[in-house]
């Protein structure tokens, strides 16, 4: 596999850090949990639904294939024990406030001090020195600073709506990922690793070059029911069906539309598709309206079928998970238990993905780890009685 021999460190919790790590883990890399010693560790282990083994879902799709190394970073063995770790790392990703691992002594500078081949992430809201740097924020908070929030604006009602996925979170981990294997790539030539800062903020922002048209075009704040991509489109909008189902246009080129009014029979509205999205193409916006109205879904399924244009429809996630199209793309799998688990989405031809679907128990792993750094058992029990592991 791809990152067969790389060790990585793990810090961070909840979902930007260990869903990248995870990713890891599933192409080869030995990825050790670092989970504090306060009698739950991953904070994902108690969230959300549980499976019949008492296992939450969220917790096994960022955990799998993982070790659990229970450890408490304040106490001194502790902190030595995790020193050893880092000698020996390739990667060490953490997600703390700014400022909290200086703190416990396992920053950057200190470990590079040990390892200087070591690729070391920060994953943080808003980076590491900046002026907002200490301001609590999740998901949500970054989302709202960063603009994205702005966007879930309704058609109808003009008001912001709660974001459906974790944008500043998502983009984030990818980020990471990349700046992770970059540094890794340069560091086998120079030898020496990096520190990468990712902002969540800043991952927004670099991911909305297909929006910023009205504000570095027109210097305006964008109208997300005029534009292309949140309403503005008659080629690219949501419509609802006569069973209260929802159709998706969701291909604005001027050949889909022509081909989907040719197939309606409405050819001599084509001139409305060409305009600029907003209100000039509201008559083409209208009839679509009026006119998936009149049929339902499935008659509009049939319709479509033969027609050369994008198009899809609305579905909750328990459906497309249960799609056999999913299970072509092995987008979900399952374990010898019968648990379910989100596939890899990084498909190789050669040296696929190998996941590792056991989920660790908190601190399976602690009394393993420590006897490869070289503890003995008195050390190891030491350590066990004082609760450092």
């Amino acid at each position: 596999m791809k990152l067969a021999g790389l060790k990585v460190l793990d810090l961070s919790a909840f979902l930007p850090g260990p869903h990248m790590t995870m990713m890891m883990a599933d192409h080869g890399a030995d990825v050790i949990m670092i989970e504090p010693a306060n009698g739950l560790g991953e904070p994902t282990r108690a969230i959300g639904q549980k499976t019949e083994d008492g296992v939450s879902v969220w917790f096994r799709n960022i955990a799998r294939g993982k070790r659990s190394l229970k450890l408490n970073l304040k106490d001194d063995d502790g902190r030595e024990l995790f020193y050893a770790l880092a000698k020996e790392a390739d990667v060490v990703v953490e997600a703390f406030r700014p400022g909290v691992v200086k703190r416990l002594g396992v920053d950057f500078d200190t470990l590079k001090a040990m390892n200087e081949k070591l690729v070391y992430c920060s994953i943080s809201a808003f980076g590491q020195d900046s002026s907002l740097a200490l301001k609590p924020a999740h998901d949500m908070t970054v989302q709202g600073m960063a603009g994205i929030a702005d966007l879930n604006r309704g058609l109808e009602d003009n008001k912001p709506a709660m974001p459906n996925m974790p944008v500043a979170d998502l983009t984030a981990s990818l980020m990471a990922m990349s700046g992770i294997m970059m540094a890794l790539y340069r560091m086998k030539e120079t030898g020496k690793g990096d520190y990468v800062d990712i902002a969540m903020y800043d991952a927004c922002l670099a991911w909305t070059p297909n929006v910023l048209g009205p504000t570095w075009g027109e210097g305006k704040a964008p109208i997300a029911k005029e534009m292309r991509s949140f309403g503005g489109s008659a080629m690219y909008n949501l419509y609802e069906t006569s069973d209260g189902e929802f159709i998706i246009l969701g291909g604005s080129e001027v050949k889909f539309a022509s081909n989907f009014l040719s197939a309606l029979g409405k050819s001599e509205l084509l001139e409305y598709a060409k305009l600029e999205p907003g209100p000039a193409q509201a008559p083409l916006r209208d009839f679509f309206s009026e006119t998936f109205k009149a049929k339902t879904l499935n008659q509009w399924k049939e319709f479509l079928s033969n027609v050369d244009c994008c198009w899809s429809w609305v579905r909750n996630l328990s459906e497309a998970m249960d799609d056999p199209f999913t299970q072509e793309r092995q987008m979900v799998i399952t374990d010898a238990d019968g648990f379910k688990h989100i596939g890899p989405p990084i498909k190789f031809r050669r040296e696929p993905a190998q996941p590792n679907l056991s989920v660790p128990s908190f601190g399976e792993d602690s009394e393993e780890i420590a006897k490869e750094i070289g503890l003995d058992a008195q050390e190891i029990s030491n350590l066990k009685n004082k609760k450092t592991i």
